[in-house]
């Protein structure tokens, strides 16, 4: 992807000023989002991916703040997360029926994750998935849990962690000890803004997605799954799935009744039975893959 202009956030530029610019890209319609995407797809039309990457930057800021807790400079977490952005839009393949910020959001956590990971690599932070998951997610459940921001944990806290994020108890220990042995990452951050905080500016045009995994090695993996589940379909299975399920917005029984010239009932009929084998499919795969027997 060739290089693409965008607004820039340094100390010589502050986050108030930067969020301004942002917020001057208008938010896409689906259609418009999806032509786009196909003219880029099928042209590598430089124009085409600038709108895409600048109308989804707010997304890429609203993601960048989950992250201002680990003590890193937000003009680079940012920066990073744009990078995931333009991988996004390098890949993103529109006639899949998904939104692009749907998609875009695996890769531009992905990308942040990294560089958050790099950065901590002198207390050799684990990479694994697992590890990768307590890295980001034990700050957030200790306050859950009421537990204290520094200092050991009680045994029945470890245990907690240890169950909700399907990792041992000595990874907590540990992760726990490598997080609160830095004191600048419990350091407050500075702001341009005074007392205000930096998602305070922004306009939430996004689905929440705090409770999603940033993970796009997992999101890979379940849409590797979904894709394999489908070969159990037959041609006019697959479509309907895909118009009913994938899609957003889905199409309407009565849009799909008219064009295979049958009975919106029959359209459900085979959505429901198309789902049910997809299902089991998945299920299937998920125990081969972990030794069980199907």
């Amino acid at each position: 992807m060739a290089q693409t202009n965008l607004p820039t956030l340094s100390s010589d530029n502050g986050l108030s000023r930067y969020l301004q610019e942002i917020r001057k890209f208008p938010m896409l319609e689906p259609d418009e989002e999806f032509m786009l995407a196909k003219r880029y797809k099928e042209h590598e039309d430089p124009e085409a991916a600038q709108k895409l990457i600048t109308s989804h930057l707010r997304l890429v800021a609203k993601i960048a703040m989950g992250y201002r807790g680990y003590g890193l400079p937000i003009s680079e977490v940012i920066s990073e997360g744009n990078v995931g952005l333009m991988q996004a839009v390098k890949r993103f393949e529109p006639d899949k029926g998904f939104r692009l910020a749907t998609y875009a959001m695996w890769w531009i956590r992905a990308s942040i994750q990294e560089y958050v990971l790099r950065s901590w690599s002198l207390v050799k932070i684990g990479t694994t998935a697992a590890q990768k998951r307590l890295f980001f997610n034990l700050r957030k459940i200790k306050g859950q849990i009421a537990a204290l921001d520094d200092g050991a944990l009680h045994p029945d806290q470890i245990k907690q962690i240890a169950t909700t994020l399907k990792v041992s108890e000595d990874d907590v220990v540990s992760m726990n000890q490598r997080l609160t042995g830095d004191a600048s990452l419990n350091a407050p951050m500075k702001s341009d803004e005074g007392a205000s905080q930096w998602q305070d500016w922004l306009v939430d045009e996004e689905p929440d997605q705090e409770t999603a995994l940033g993970d796009a090695q997992e999101y890979d993996e379940r849409m590797t799954l979904l894709k394999n589940a489908m070969g159990v379909l037959n041609d006019r299975e697959q479509e309907i799935f895909k118009a009913r399920r994938l899609r957003e917005p889905a199409l309407t029984l009565e849009e799909l009744a008219q064009k295979f010239e049958v009975s919106r009932e029959r359209i459900r009929q085979i959505e429901v039975r198309a789902f049910e084998k997809v299902q089991i499919e998945v299920k299937k795969q998920m125990l081969e893959k972990a030794g069980e027997p199907a």
